[in-house]
C-alpha cells in the first residue's frame, strides 16, 4: 500500500467512525435526552433548553478548545483530528434532519447509543483521529493543575452528566452515566481488540527441552528472559511464549510432561501484533 493509499484508507476509516458516532447520537442518545458527557452532552442539554442544534453547539465549543490548546500547548492535534471533530459536528445536524430515534426506551437507548458512539470513537482514535470534546478540556486542566488526564476527563464528564441530571431529572442522569460506561468499554474493545491471547511464563530446570518442544509441537516462538531467584540468588532462564486460548491446555500438558515441578504462570494478553497473530 502506497503512502497516499494508506492516508486515503485512514480518512475512510475515520469517516466511518464519525458516521457511527453520529448515528449513535441521533438514533439513541439525543432523542432520549441522554447526555453522556462530552460536548455532545452539552449540546443535548442546550438543544432541549433553547432549541439550539446539537452539532452547532459541538462545533462552537470545539473550535475555541482547539485554538486554546494550540495556543497554550502547541500543535497537539493533526489535520485528522480537526477533520474528525468538524465532520462529526456537521453530520450530527445533517442526520438529525433525515433520521429519527430507533427506540424511545431510555435503557435501550443508553446501551446501544453507548455501543455505537464507543465503536465510532474507537475507530476514529485507532486511525489517529479525534472528535474533540472533553479530551481538549482535559489537556488544558492538566496543564494548569496537577490533575492527570484521565482524572480530568472523568471530572468534566461527571459535571456534564450532573448538569443533565439537573435539567432532565436524576433518572436520565443515571442512564447517561450508564451510556458513558458502555461507550468507554466499547472504545477499549476497538482499541485493544477482543481476541484475548495468553502469555505463558515458564521457570524450569529444563528450559532448552521445553522451548524446543513448544517450537516443534505448537510452532510458536519462545523468548528466554534472564531471571534471578531472590531467595536462592540463583540465575534462571524464564521462558515466555504467546499462545491462543485454545493452546493453553497443550502448553500445560507439554510443560508437565517434561518437568512436573516447573513453575508456570499464564496471564491475559489484550493484543498481540506480529507473525502468527494480527498484522501490524
Amino acid at each position: 500500500m502506497s503512502r497516499w493509499q494508506r492516508i486515503g484508507y485512514e480518512y475512510i476509516m475515520i469517516s466511518l467512525g464519525v458516521v457511527l458516532t453520529a448515528l449513535g447520537y441521533n438514533w439513541f442518545l439525543i432523542p432520549n435526552k441522554i447526555a453522556a458527557g462530552g460536548v455532545s452532552g452539552i449540546g443535548t442539554v442546550f438543544h432541549y433548553l433553547w432549541g439550539w442544534p446539537v452539532g452547532v453547539v459541538m462545533l462552537s465549543l470545539n473550535i475555541p478548545l482547539f485554538l486554546a490548546v494550540t495556543y497554550i500547548l502547541g500543535p497537539k492535534f493533526g489535520v485528522k483530528s480537526v477533520y474528525g471533530a468538524i465532520s462529526l459536528s456537521v453530520l450530527v445536524d445533517v442526520l438529525a434532519a433525515i433520521t429519527g430515534p430507533v427506540t424511545t426506551d431510555p435503557l435501550l437507548a443508553a446501551i446501544y447509543g453507548g455501543v455505537f458512539v464507543g465503536i465510532g470513537i474507537g475507530i476514529t482514535m485507532r486511525f489517529q483521529g479525534s472528535t474533540g470534546g472533553t479530551d481538549l478540556g482535559a489537556l488544558l486542566i492538566n496543564h494548569f493543575t496537577d490533575m492527570r488526564l484521565g482524572q480530568a476527563v472523568l471530572v468534566i464528564d461527571a459535571c456534564i452528566i450532573a448538569l443533565a441530571g439537573l435539567v432532565f431529572g436524576p433518572e436520565l442522569g443515571l442512564y447517561a452515566f450508564l451510556s458513558l460506561v458502555v461507550s468507554s468499554r466499547a472504545i477499549d474493545l476497538v482499541q485493544e481488540g477482543t481476541g484475548y491471547n495468553k502469555a505463558a511464563y515458564i521457570i524450569s530446570q529444563y528450559p532448552e527441552e521445553i522451548a524446543r518442544e513448544i517450537m516443534n509441537r505448537l510452532e510458536r516462538g519462545v523468548t528466554s528472559l534472564h531471571g534471578t531467584g531472590m531467595f536462592t540468588r540463583s540465575d534462571r532462564q524464564v521462558l515466555m511464549v504467546i499462545v491462543s486460548r485454545r493452546e493453553v491446555g497443550a502448553v500445560k500438558d507439554l510443560v508437565r510432561e517434561i518437568d512436573p515441578r516447573a513453575f508456570l504462570v499464564i496471564s491475559d494478553v489484550r493484543e498481540v501484533l506480529g507473525e502468527g497473530f494480527k498484522g501490524m
